[in-house]
């Protein structure tokens, strides 16, 4: 793993935790985009270095709706980067670890992602993110 890509915050309404965190981060999203296939709106922040994705479901069989009724808006996941994602699921499970999908899909901001369950990381959504170009 290469570094912390981003930190993924599920939210109920995006215009209102737009507002709300560009007055708490000083800055405006950078970028909005509804993953289809995820059935989530993803609305990006840089802070420093490092990234933050909100992200609201736009279906009521959305995953994010799914988390947001069993434990309300809040911190979702946190994101790696890697350089060759493939290869990182097959180490990850081999060491034992639980993914989520078996191959990987088409996430935000031009990246292919995996999920490992969270019952495998001591309760902590962990998501690997590879750009498609690489």
């Amino acid at each position: 793993m290469k570094k912390i890509e981003h930190i993924g915050i599920a939210v109920e309404n995006m215009e209102e935790s737009e507002a709300l965190f560009s007055a708490l981060f000083n800055t405006e999203p950078y970028k909005r985009e509804e993953v289809l296939e995820q059935k989530v709106l993803t609305s990006f922040f840089r802070v420093g270095t490092n990234k933050i994705e909100l992200l609201q479901a736009t279906s009521d069989d959305s995953v994010i709706k799914k988390y947001i009724d069993k434990k309300g808006p809040g911190f979702h996941h946190i994101a790696f980067a890697v350089s060759d994602i493939r290869s990182e699921m097959e180490r990850l499970k081999k060491q034992g670890f639980r993914l989520l999908n078996e191959t990987p899909v088409s996430g935000a901001d031009n990246k292919i992602v995996c999920f490992c369950h969270p019952k495998s990381t001591n309760g902590i959504l962990v998501e690997l993110v590879q750009e498609k170009s690489e």
